[in-house]
């Protein structure tokens, strides 16, 4: 019988499983030898770069292939030969199935290690550029408890390990036993629609476990519904917890629709459950989507925001706020900017993607005049009322666009930059706004980035007009991937 007589003969599902089939190719005894960008680990296969996930240097792994293009592939682990000595255990027992953490394997200084080298080969390899001595990466003094802010979501939909499933499976336990109980937690690595119920995170500092649980346990006993995110319907939907170093504790309780009865029992006994909740609110979200910043958080108690201090400034942070969510991290980033700002008093520094004006008024006390510009509104509001609360009088925020702020104008009004500091989010800035600093010629400039691949990029364009001076990496979290860097550029000398 030929192919297409035999196959005409199975269910259309099946067929089409049989014809995608893709051969599966294994590898031998490959060594992991370094890691590459965004923490992926690597190793050579006949000269081919290999990206190997759940792997770190100097394990020894036989990979299963799951993309071979000509210079590349991604693979898997399917068996680990021998592990790297640099391996330990990790201190989580969600490590390898939230997603978060990834590098919990290593031992921190390791961490550190490989986090400097990421920041050096991104600025030589992608940008091209000759770099100054570097300072030492400023690692953090605690890896644990270290967060700010956290955010749990509430979902129907678990995920469960393969191994957990089979072993359900066998169990005859019916499936939709964890729907109906709900799960409290992160979203699972590649999942949009699957929760890890967590037990314990580690990354920041009690009650915000016991938080989670409490809010949790009180919709299971009532038999309320957790947020469906397939069929987008349920009550219960996600926690923000947002701590200080002062000691403040806020709670953003989002609910998908309005249920006064069990909203006013929760919220109640959350204050008295936890009186060390200084601010609660509540926001009612009906759309699909989990982002609250086109909504209006109530405050139920409290007087709706926290106070966080660096050194001795003081930042009023609300429910929508951005703020660095390492406090004590942060800290030591912006004494990191303000050294490389060099102010003496005499110069007006502009802080371009100033949020909430944190950095300017940091280093508000060496400048002249500070100018903040900042896209987002709200973001602007809450910078003057952070300049009011430090009786800064010498700073002036603007919502808008740099581009379209930034004419001659402007200059007029408020005099020309001697030093700009710029801190982008991950994208990096708009080639316009590149284009935008070199025709603005301050003498100094200071790019504080959270991603030195496009760091990399716009330092190349900026090149044309200055140099690299000083760099140094700062860790903000710990476990993770992810890398700040601090650039010091000054104008090339004609």
């Amino acid at each position: 019988m030929c192919y297409k007589s035999r196959t005409a003969l199975l269910p259309k599902h099946y067929l089409c499983r049989v014809r995608r089939k893709k051969e599966r190719i294994i590898w031998s005894n490959v060594l992991v030898e370094d890691y590459a960008a965004e923490g992926k680990a690597i190793g050579k296969v006949e000269g081919k770069i290999v990206f190997i996930e759940k792997a770190v240097p100097g394990d020894v792994v036989d990979v299963q292939v799951s993309k071979n293009k000509k210079d590349w592939a991604n693979a898997f682990p399917v068996n680990f030969v021998s592990y790297s000595k640099d391996r330990v255990e990790p201190f989580c027992a969600h490590f390898g199935i939230c997603g978060g953490c990834s590098w919990q394997n290593l031992p921190y200084e390791k961490q550190l290690l490989y986090k400097e080298k990421q920041v050096i080969d991104q600025l030589t390899r992608i940008g091209k550029l000759k770099l100054p001595d570097i300072s030492p990466i400023a690692g953090c003094k605690e890896t644990t408890g270290y967060r700010n802010k956290m955010e749990y979501t509430f979902s129907t939909k678990p995920y469960i390990p393969k191994e957990e499933f089979a072993a359900l499976k066998n169990s005859g336990e019916p499936f939709d036993t964890r729907t109906q109980q709900g799960v409290a937690g992160f979203h699972a690595k590649g999942f949009f629609d699957k929760v890890v119920e967590i037990d314990v995170c580690h990354l920041q500092k009690e009650p915000t476990n016991e938080i989670r649980k409490f809010i949790a346990q009180f919709a299971r006993l009532r038999k309320i519904p957790f947020y469906d995110i397939k069929e987008h319907q349920g009550w219960l939907r996600n926690v923000l917890v947002r701590n200080t170093t002062t000691g403040e504790l806020m709670i953003n309780v989002v609910f998908g629709y309005e249920d006064k009865e069990n909203r006013e029992a929760l919220l109640n006994l959350l204050t008295e459950k936890f009186p060390k909740i200084t601010t609660l609110l509540y926001t009612i979200n009906e759309k699909k989507n989990d982002s609250i910043y086109d909504l209006e958080p109530q405050v139920f108690s409290g007087k709706g925001f926290i106070i966080e201090k660096l050194e001795k400034f003081s930042y009023k942070i609300s429910p929508k706020s951005f703020f660095q969510t390492n406090s004590k991290q942060a800290e030591k980033l912006y004494r990191i900017t303000r050294e490389f700002a060099e102010l003496d008093g005499s110069q007006t520094l502009y802080d371009l993607y100033c949020g909430t004006g944190s950095i300017g008024i940091f280093c508000s006390k060496g400048a002249k005049k500070i100018i903040g510009v900042e896209v987002i509104p709200e973001a602007i509001e809450d910078a003057k009322e952070n300049a009011q609360l430090n009786n800064i009088k010498h700073s002036a925020f603007f919502a808008g666009d740099v581009i379209d702020i930034c004419n001659d104008d402007f200059f007029v009004q408020h005099g020309r930059p001697d030093v700009v500091i710029t801190d982008p989010p991950r994208a990096g800035m708009h080639e316009k706004l590149v284009n935008k600093l070199l025709e603005m010629e301050a003498p100094l400039v200071v790019y504080v980035s959270c991603n030195p691949a496009t760091q990399a990029r716009d330092l190349a364009l900026l090149s044309e007009k200055y140099e690299i001076t000083k760099m140094q990496p700062v860790d903000m979290f710990p476990h993770t991937l992810h890398i700040e860097n601090v650039a010091q550029l000054k104008l090339k000398k004609i």
